[in-house]
C-alpha cells in the first residue's frame, strides 16, 4: 500500500517524455542547500547564505527568447526585435531533446503557483537540472500548503536544462546553443543552455503578460507596490537603477511586491511572485537596510566575489555588474501577507533622467501618463565604456519592454482606461540629475525624492498651484513639503538657461523619434501627452 500512496503523492514524470529520473520533489530550502555545498556548485558565505554562480550567463539574453508562432500566439504578439518566432516543429525537437537530455539524470521537481490572488492563481510545475536552480524557483514563486500539494495540477511546466547546448542551432530556428522558448498552446516554457535564475522567472512574467489582459481583463505590470494605513495603494514603475526597489520599501507602508503585478477589474492590485529578486551591486546595510537583512540562509546570492572573511564583496563586479540575490518575501519584516491590496491611488513613474532636464516631480494627464508609460524613458549614464561621456537615452515599452507580447499600447490604453475608472493619480519622478547633465549637475538627493512621494502619498501635492514646462508639458508644483522650492523647475537650477533648453529640446526629440513606432497604433490623446516641442518649434517667444 505504502507504494501506491508514493505513486499517488507524485505523478509520473513520463507523461513529460522524461525516463528513468531520479526526481526529488519539494525538498526544502535547507536540503536543496546541503545538496548543492556537498556536490559543489555553491559555498557558504560567513553567515550561511548559499552563494552560486551562473556560469556562463550572468544576465537574461533576450536575443534568444522565442515565442511559438502557432494559432494562438500569430495574430495577437507584436512580432519583431523583442518577440522572435519559433515554430511549432522546432519547439517540439528542442522540447525532446531536452527531455532526452534529462532522462537518467537526478533531477529536481518543484511544485509551485504564481498570482497571489486567489481568483488568478496559476499553478506551475518546475523541472530542473541543478538543485540551486529549484532552490530559485522556492523563493520566487508562491509556495503551496502541504494541503494544497496533495492534489496539485500544474497549468504550466517549465524545463529547465543548463548543461543542453543545442549542437546545430539553425537546424532548429534558434540563434545559438542557449535558448528560452514559450509555448502558449501547451503552456510549457523551455529553458536549455542558460543557468541564469531570471529566465525562469521573467519567462513566467512574459506568459502573464500575455494570458491576463487577452484572457482575464487584468492589466500586468512591471512595477513594485506598497500600500499605506488608511488601506491606500501606490504602484512605482522604473527600469533598473531607477530606484523602484529602493523607494517601494517604506517604513510606514507594507511591501506588496517589488517587480511583477497585476491590476485587476476590480482594482486590486496583486503580485506575481512570492519573493524578490534583487539586485546587490554596492549594496549597504546603510543604503537599503531590508535587502541587506534579507541576505540570511534560505537567500540564494549569485555571482557574487567573497572577501577573505567568507562575507560577500558587494563592490566586486569582476564577475558581473548584475549581481543578484532571491529570497522569498517573508525575509522582509514589513510586507502585505496576503501579497494583494486594492484601492490604488497614485501611481508613480520613475526614471533617472541623466541629462538633468526633467522635473524632479511631476503630475500627468491621462493622454500623458500613456505616452510616459508607453515610452519607459530612462538614461543610462555614460562611463560603461571608455570614451562616452554623454548620457544615453534608454527606452523600454511600459517599462518592461524585452518581457511584454503584446503591443505596448494595448497596455497604455488598458492603464488609460483603468487610471481614469480608479481616480489614480500619475506622477512622473526623476530620480535622476539637476543643475545639469551628469558631470556637470548632481544626483537628486535620495531625501528629496522620499519627500516628494510622502507629499504625494499623504495629499499635500493635492491643492498646490502647478506651472507647465515649456518643453514637456509637464505639470510642476511650485510648493512641496521637505524640498527646496528653487529645484522644483529644473530650469532654475542650470547656472546657463539656454543651456537647459537646448538640452531639453534634444531630449524631447529622443522621446518623439522614439515614440513613432507606436504612433498609428496610438490614439490622439495619447500622442497629444507627448513633449510639446520638437526641435524644429522656434522657441523665441520664452526668451
Amino acid at each position: 500500500m505504502e507504494d501506491l500512496a508514493t505513486l499517488q503523492k507524485h505523478p509520473s514524470l513520463e507523461a513529460y517524455g522524461l525516463k528513468n529520473v531520479n526526481a526529488h520533489w519539494n525538498l526544502s530550502p535547507e536540503t536543496l542547500q546541503k545538496i548543492t555545498v556537498d556536490k559543489k556548485m555553491g559555498k557558504e558565505t560567513a553567515n550561511g547564505t548559499l552563494a552560486i554562480n551562473t556560469g556562463k550567463f550572468t544576465g537574461r539574453s533576450p536575443q534568444d527568447r522565442f515565442i511559438v508562432k502557432d494559432d494562438y500566439t500569430a495574430e495577437k504578439v507584436w512580432w519583431g526585435k523583442t518577440n522572435k518566432a519559433v515554430s511549432p516543429e522546432n519547439f517540439s525537437k528542442l522540447k525532446n531533446e531536452i527531455t532526452k537530455y534529462l532522462s537518467g539524470k537526478e533531477i529536481y521537481v518543484r511544485d509551485g503557483y504564481v498570482c497571489a490572488e486567489p481568483e488568478y492563481r496559476t499553478n506551475i510545475r518546475t523541472v530542473t537540472e541543478l538543485p540551486w536552480s529549484n532552490l530559485f524557483v522556492y523563493n520566487m514563486f508562491l509556495r503551496p500548503s502541504e494541503k494544497e500539494l496533495k492534489n496539485f495540477k500544474e497549468d504550466w511546466l517549465i524545463l529547465c536544462a543548463p548543461g543542453y547546448e543545442c549542437p546545430d542551432p539553425a537546424a532548429y530556428g534558434i540563434r545559438q546553443g542557449n535558448f528560452s522558448i514559450i509555448n502558449f498552446t501547451e503552456k510549457i516554457a523551455l529553458v536549455g543552455g542558460s543557468a541564469y535564475t531570471g529566465e525562469m522567472k521573467k519567462g513566467i512574467f512574459s506568459a502573464l503578460n500575455m494570458i491576463l489582459p487577452v484572457e482575464k481583463n487584468v492589466l500586468p505590470m512591471h512595477c513594485s507596490a506598497n500600500v499605506g494605513k488608511k488601506g491606500d495603494t501606490a504602484i512605482f514603475f522604473g527600469l533598473s537603477g531607477t530606484g523602484k526597489t529602493t523607494l517601494s520599501a517604506d517604513p510606514d507602508r507594507k511591501l506588496i511586491g517589488d517587480d511583477e503585478h497585476g491590476w485587476t477589474a476590480d482594482n486590486t492590485i496583486f503580485n506575481f511572485e512570492g519573493g524578490c529578486y534583487a539586485k546587490v551591486i554596492d549594496l549597504s546595510e546603510e543604503k537599503e537596510p531590508d535587502i541587506f537583512r534579507a541576505v540570511r540562509p534560505g537567500a540564494l546570492l549569485e555571482n557574487i566575489v567573497f572577501k577573505d572573511n567568507g562575507e560577500p564583496d558587494y563592490e566586486n563586479s569582476s564577475i558581473t555588474q548584475n549581481t543578484r540575490v532571491s529570497y522569498p518575501i517573508y525575509h522582509i519584516d514589513n510586507i502585505q501577507e496576503t501579497l494583494y491590496a486594492n484601492n490604488p491611488k497614485n501611481i508613480f513613474f520613475l526614471t533617472c533622467d541623466a541629462f538633468g532636464v526633467l522635473p524632479p516631480v511631476s503630475k500627468l494627464t491621462p493622454g500623458q501618463a500613456a505616452y510616459h508609460f508607453i515610452s519607459g524613458y530612462t538614461a543610462k549614464v555614460a562611463g560603461t565604456e571608455a570614451g562616452i561621456t554623454e548620457p544615453v537615452p534608454s527606452f523600454s515599452a511600459c517599462f518592461g519592454e524585452p518581457f511584454m507580447p503584446l503591443h505596448p499600447t494595448v497596455y497604455g490604453e488598458m492603464l488609460s482606461k483603468k487610471m481614469q475608472e480608479a481616480g489614480v493619480n500619475v506622477w512622473l519622478i526623476n530620480t535622476g540629475w539637476s543643475a545639469g547633465p551628469y558631470g556637470v549637475g548632481s544626483r537628486i538627493k535620495l531625501k528629496y525624492t522620499r519627500a516628494m512621494i510622502t507629499a504625494i502619498l499623504n495629499g499635500d501635492l493635492d491643492n498646490v498651484d502647478y506651472e507647465q514646462n515649456f518643453i514637456f508639458g509637464l505639470f510642476m508644483p511650485k510648493y512641496c513639503p521637505g524640498v527646496p522650492t528653487e529645484i522644483l523647475d529644473p530650469m532654475n537650477t542650470w547656472l546657463q538657461k539656454g543651456a537647459y533648453v537646448g538640452k531639453a529640446i534634444q531630449l524631447a526629440h529622443s522621446f518623439h523619434l522614439n515614440f513613432e513606432k507606436f504612433a498609428q497604433q496610438a490614439s490622439e490623446q495619447i500622442i497629444e501627452g507627448g513633449p510639446l516641442i520638437d526641435e524644429h518649434h522656434h522657441l523665441h517667444e520664452h526668451f
